[in-house]
């Protein structure tokens, strides 16, 4: 693994070229990222990862203030792009490494579409690949990319969803979802593998 990073490196700009995809997740072409969030979204391929702890917790992160999408909202462990010429599984490692400093046994689990959309400032337009992880190690936060972290159990989110969805990112509460009812396997064995 590279050097660890500063608190606040910047991983990511809106010219970043993204990976265009069709709902088969087949590459079509590259747009920079900005153009991809712009108007009603451009489909991209994207991915969320859900870290766990020994104690069966979930980390969560709440998104720099100065994001463009969802600022300031609480979200997954962390989420992000692959780059060209980049597995999905190494731009998973590289992005909890870069945002969060923290290494992870990581297991795809499945992959969908979405679009949300923000205000009018923008639209996610991804075909997300999600992943769950395990971890023991506190993150240290990239401050550029977020402003808080916790850990919170399972079922205390799913109680804060319920009461509060407005304080969550929209992948974030589609994503749960569906690990809680159709992955509950792969979410209780995170902790020991």
């Amino acid at each position: 693994m590279a050097q660890p990073l500063t608190k606040s490196d910047i991983v990511s700009s809106e010219q970043e070229p993204l990976i265009l995809v069709d709902s088969d997740d087949r590459e079509v072409g590259r747009l920079d990222k900005s153009a991809c969030h712009d108007g009603d979204g451009v489909l991209h391929r994207a991915f969320s990862l859900f870290v766990f702890n020994a104690a069966g917790e979930l980390l969560l992160q709440r998104r720099a203030a100065g994001k463009r999408l969802w600022p300031s909202y609480w979200s997954n462990s962390c989420c992000s792009h692959p780059r060209a010429g980049e597995t999905m599984d190494e731009a998973v490692a590289r992005r909890l490494y870069q945002e969060l400093g923290l290494t992870a046994t990581l297991r795809f689990v499945y992959k969908f579409e979405y679009v949300a959309a923000f205000e009018d400032l923008g639209t996610e337009h991804e075909l997300c690949w999600v992943y769950v992880g395990a971890s023991e190690d506190d993150p240290v936060i990239n401050t550029t990319e977020i402003d808080e972290w916790r850990w919170i159990a399972p079922r205390d989110l799913t109680r804060e969803l319920a009461a509060h969805g407005e304080a969550f990112t929209p992948w974030l509460k589609l994503e749960w979802a569906r690990l809680r009812q159709e992955f509950g396997d792969d979410l209780a064995g995170m902790t020991t593998i």
